[in-house]
């Protein structure tokens, strides 16, 4: 938990070099916390958590009742707080709380836990309050947010929506408010977030590491001056961070006051369409984020500059198509939907566009500054800003290179294109395109496995359907209340029991078995060479890869992929939760050269082998893509055949994906299938369509005859 108190000073805010985006969207919702929270996306190493750490310093004190660990708000407590009914009770004044949620937390420290055993004897309802009831009034932060669970993630939503959080447990039930700013940081090379989660942080943000000398020298001499001397470094910031504080809370009255006209509504809704992303709430968090905008720069009107900084923050997040796409904003398009849309009535703010701001703020506190938060000096010394700008705040030149169908994309270098996938240097041809992703077969691995939550392959997991029930290893999960009490009851007399209750000890608690999914470890390995070098082929085979790289990402897998062609194999990508990367180094595939299978299924072998040290529980299942043929190396087919009874000797679950094309098949996948001890499957029959296409043709041939 998070809520530790360090004796250690937190690293000022006002000290972060550059990152304008994301500081401009935490104080964004520093001064409007219904802006809904901010989605922080970018590289290791960038000061992503240092920003956000430091935010809860800046936060207004909040007012709680004496005495009620759930923070509740003096003048109008929750009526159903499980500490409640609070009647004249003493007003305590306390700074805001930054709570972390760790990615591996458990369901009970996140919600809460009930004393179940004092809840069966005694039927009182001893709750001990969780991260959710800490975070109540505050900030909850998540790094790496996108490794979160499942089903940590479920109660996340379910909290978000409602304001609320409800502990249910074998019909003893407590309910108390929860009402946080989420805040989470993500670095997307390892996975991306479930469509749900993602549409629950107001705001996005992309940071990455400048690649100015002088700016870098800046963050290495702060971060040096403060780990020597974090007191005396925090106390040579105190005067910006009292100013850029008293700025948030000057805009917090001025909030109320704001005018969101109806020129700025219709920019905002005409975007929202523009764009076509799903549902209302983009609409919703746009008007908030422009309306905090405003405020922060001192206005009291709603201006064209503060509808486009919102759109820029609040929608590259929700108008990704696909799981492949990268959150961002086609900024010309944006601004002709502006410039078609504008309001057909002046502010009244627009004869003086460059109102004051508020006094003593840091920038000035009017438009010029951009609500941006002011710069420190030189060698951890605080100075003015260095960097100010208009309220339209461009993205930074990260963002300008994001990925997305609307920006253009900064790829690897590729071979040498030649027209029409002719050969290129060496005999290899050209990378071709994939065909359209399309709904896979489900695979899985056989048996019961004990992995991470997921939803492919049937497990023993913390969620599901209940089996039997076992007695807890360690401290007690979800209980089997009929188990616990049957194991309770031949003991009553010897006891001493009278009269109602049950006399329940430790050692008759049971906890519930239950089943349900698990991710695994998804290893492609795909043949690259001539023989699947056809360039409609390869697009088809691309396809497949693609449509199983999407399966994956939606069954919550890890994913790696071996190519191999010419004279070896090789790794393209490591075992990885980011299908995205997977989906990237596909697109740059070239193809050509000899067929050495045996090479990719041994490095296949040596990947597991060290997966499988790294993870024991995540079970791999290994997917071959590949006509079969074998033509690179001494003994090609017969070293195939080996390599092939090598992973099955070991239980490796495999399919393998049969992409020989042509009037006349060798049948040498169905080989290799048989050699894995595995299934094999054409490009037609990996299609989940072709499946129902053929149960409905074989029930319409029952009928006819």
């Amino acid at each position: 938990m998070t809520t530790a108190h360090n004796t250690t000073p937190q690293y000022p805010f006002t000290a972060v070099v550059g990152m304008d985006d994301l500081r401009l969207a935490l104080l964004l919702n520093a001064v409007s916390p219904a802006v809904g929270g901010v989605l922080v996306r970018g590289e290791k190493g960038t000061a992503k958590s240092t920003a956000v750490r430091a935010l809860a310093s800046l936060m207004p004190p909040v007012d709680v009742v004496g005495g009620c660990r759930f923070a509740c708000a003096p003048a109008a407590p929750d009526p159903g707080c499980p500490d409640g009914p609070h009647q004249a009770a003493a007003v305590e004044e306390r700074p805001t709380r930054m709570v972390e949620l760790p990615v591996g937390a458990s369901e009970d420290r996140l919600v809460g836990a009930l004393d179940i055993e004092r809840a069966l004897s005694e039927g009182v309802k001893a709750f001990e309050p969780g991260l959710l009831a800490d975070a109540h009034r505050g900030i909850l932060y998540v790094d790496e947010v996108n490794l979160l669970h499942d089903h940590l993630v479920d109660l996340l939503l379910d909290a978000a929506a409602m304001g609320a959080s409800y502990v249910e447990r074998e019909g003893v039930s407590v309910r108390h408010a929860a009402r946080f700013l989420l805040v989470g940081t993500m670095n997307p090379e390892e996975g991306e977030l479930r469509p749900q989660l993602l549409d629950r942080f107001g705001l996005t943000v992309e940071v990455a590491a400048s690649r100015e000398p002088d700016e870098r020298v800046s963050v290495v001499r702060r971060r040096l001056a403060y780990d020597a001397d974090p007191a005396g470094f925090t106390a040579g910031w105190a005067a910006e961070e009292d100013a850029l504080r008293a700025r948030i809370t000057a805009a917090r009255e001025l909030l109320p006051r704001v005018t969101l006209g109806d020129g700025a509504l219709r920019q905002i809704a005409a975007t929202c369409a523009a764009f076509e992303v799903d549902g209302m709430r983009a609409d919703i968090v746009m008007a908030r984020t422009a309306t905090a905008l405003a405020a922060w720069a001192g206005r009291s009107d709603v201006l064209e500059e503060d509808v486009r900084q919102a759109a820029l923050l609040a929608l590259p997040h929700r108008r990704r198509r696909n799981p492949f796409d990268a959150p961002g904003l086609d900024e010309d398009k944006l601004d002709r939907t502006l410039e078609e849309f504008g309001a057909d009535e002046g502010a009244d703010g627009d004869d003086d566009p460059e109102p004051d701001g508020p006094d003593g703020g840091p920038g000035g506190g009017g438009p010029d500054s951009g609500g941006q938060p002011p710069q420190g000096g030189q060698d951890g010394g605080p100075q003015e800003s260095s960097a100010a700008q208009s309220p339209e705040l461009p993205h930074q030149q990260e963002r300008e290179s994001a990925e997305g169908p609307d920006r253009p994309q900064e790829q690897p270098a590729a071979p040498e294109q030649s027209p029409e996938g002719a050969p290129a240097a060496g005999g290899e041809k050209a990378a071709v395109g994939a065909t359209e992703p399309f709904k896979t077969r489900h695979l899985d691995v056989p048996g019961l496995g004990e992995g991470a939550d997921g939803r492919r392959s049937r497990a023993r997991t913390a969620h599901g359907r209940t089996t039997g029930a076992r007695r807890p290893h360690g401290a007690l999960g979800k209980l089997h209340l009929a188990a616990t009490v049957q194991a309770a009851a031949p003991h009553q007399r010897a006891r001493g029991r009278h009269g109602r209750g049950l006399v329940v000890r430790r050692d008759d608690l049971r906890e519930a078995v239950r089943e349900g999914r698990e991710g695994n470890l998804v290893l492609f390995v795909v043949d690259a060479s001539g023989s699947m070098a056809a360039r409609k082929r390869m697009s088809a085979v691309k396809g497949a890869v693609l449509s199983l790289l999407l399966d994956a990402y939606q069954r919550r897998d890890k994913i790696g992929m071996i190519t191999f062609r010419g004279t070896g194999a090789e790794l393209a990508l490591p075992p990885t939760s980011s299908v995205e990367a997977g989906a990237a180094r596909l697109e740059q595939l070239p193809t050509g050269g000899r067929t050495p299978l045996s090479e990719g299924l041994l490095k296949a072998h040596e990947v597991l082998r060290v997966e499988r040290m790294r993870d024991a529980s995540r079970r791999p299942l290994l997917v071959v893509v590949t006509d079969g043929r074998a033509t690179g190396g001494p003994e090609p087919v017969a070293r195939a055949a080996r390599a092939a009874r090598l992973l099955a000797g070991e239980g490796t679950a495999s399919v393998v994906v049969d992409c020989e094309a042509g009037p006349v098949r060798l049948g040498l996948a169905g080989e290799l299938a048989r050699d894995l001890q595995g299934t094999a499957v054409t490009l037609d029959e990996l299609r989940a369509d072709s499946v129902s296409a053929l149960v409905r043709t074989v029930q319409g041939n029952r009928k006819a005859a």
